[in-house]
């Protein structure tokens, strides 16, 4: 089977460049010494979870239940699900880890914290740490972490932190300040609650950005990061990986033709409605278009609207686009982790037109 005899909208997966992605993740990692639980938030798919975890511990990151449930069915039990958790799903991951998974939870909240505790079994639980992203989590030098600690006792496994402000970053300098704010909040609130009497074992951290670009991990027992196995253009933008490491693109066709512009049939469902490249140096609209072997032959043509079901590319003058009606080209995502959502595989190919495997994901929550 060919590109060419998809169907369209369907996200293109190619192996190859994943492979490099996970090669030169895996390395700056291991330059720092610092294993890597992978978040599998982005990829979804336990083909792709099987190629992360090769050479590490084999915990992943999940971002919801119905991921932890879908990677446990398929061998995975060490699981953290870094999203604070609520009494309902408590309810849910007590019921996992009684069939054999063990996912650990995490909070910043007294309330839920008792309620943790008071389990039969508790989760194993780490406190949540705010580095600086405001989002969630407590502040390292804040009462509230000690009283967290209290509150969780003996099922307290160690804090964890994500530093998603490093997308705000526009300089690998940048995001290196980002990783050392990152890791000094984390190690900081761990090394007052072990002052304090509470064992930690864990001290988790990560996004693609700082873990690519952090230069002392000291006191980190693990990292965290998913995006970087796919890549985008936003991550391309901010030096995350280079331009040519786009691992996932929309199969999109040509549904019409006018001057100086094309419409295809992916539109904000298939390709997100995400305008993070917005602010960066360059802007690709919703999309930048490629040809059907994913090279950047058209230029600067880009997706410059988006409607449900219809894209418009916007033609670069420079490199026309001579296609058909029916004919296929590719589109690069500005957020592939908001692109993959809609799609419930990927057509795997290895750096050309064939397609060598279909990798199902899992969606919802």
């Amino acid at each position: 089977m060919k590109l060419a005899d998809l169907p369209t909208p369907c996200l293109v997966l190619d192996r190859t460049i994943l492979n490099r992605n996970l090669r030169v993740m895996a390395s700056a990692l291991a330059r720092l010494n610092v294993p890597l639980r992978p978040h599998m938030k982005t990829a979804k798919s336990i083909d792709v979870a099987r190629l992360a975890t090769q050479g590490q511990p084999g915990g992943i990151t999940v971002s919801t239940l119905a991921e932890a449930e879908y990677f446990f069915g398929h061998g995975i039990t060490d699981i953290l699900y870094a999203v604070g958790i609520t009494p309902q799903k408590l309810e849910q991951v007590c019921k996992l880890n009684a069939a054999g998974a063990h996912i650990i939870v995490i909070t910043d909240d007294p309330a839920m914290a008792n309620v943790i505790a008071a389990q039969p079994n508790p989760p194993r639980t780490l406190i949540e740490i705010d580095s600086g992203e405001e989002r969630g989590g407590v502040h390292p030098d804040s009462d509230m972490l000690l009283e967290l600690a209290a509150h969780l006792g003996a099922c307290l496994a160690g804090v964890m932190t994500h530093a998603g402000h490093s997308y705000a970053g526009r300089t690998v300098r940048d995001i290196e300040r980002i990783a050392e704010a990152e890791r000094s909040s984390v190690t900081r609130a761990a090394g007052r609650l072990r002052e304090a009497g509470f064992p930690i074992a864990i001290v988790s951290a990560g996004s693609s950005p700082t873990a690519r670009h952090a230069e002392n991990l000291a006191g980190v027992t693990e990292i965290r990061a998913g995006v970087y196995m796919f890549g985008d253009l936003f991550q391309a933008e901010i030096e995350t990986h280079g331009a040519d490491s786009i691992a996932v693109t929309v199969l999109t066709s040509v549904i019409g033709r006018r001057p100086g512009r094309i419409l295809v049939d992916a539109g904000g469902l298939a390709l997100s409605k995400d305008r993070s490249t917005e602010a960066t140096p360059h802007d690709y609209g919703f999309g930048l278009a490629l040809d059907i072997d994913g090279r950047r032959s058209y230029g600067h043509a880009i997706v410059r609207k988006a409607y449900q079901e219809h894209g418009v590319i916007e033609l670069d003058p420079a490199h026309p686009i001579d296609l058909p009606i029916g004919g296929k080209l590719r589109i690069a995502p500005n957020h592939t982790c908001m692109t993959a959502a809609a799609h419930d595989r990927y057509f795997v190919v290895d750096g050309d037109q064939d397609v060598v495997a279909i990798w199902h994901r899992v969606n919802g929550w």
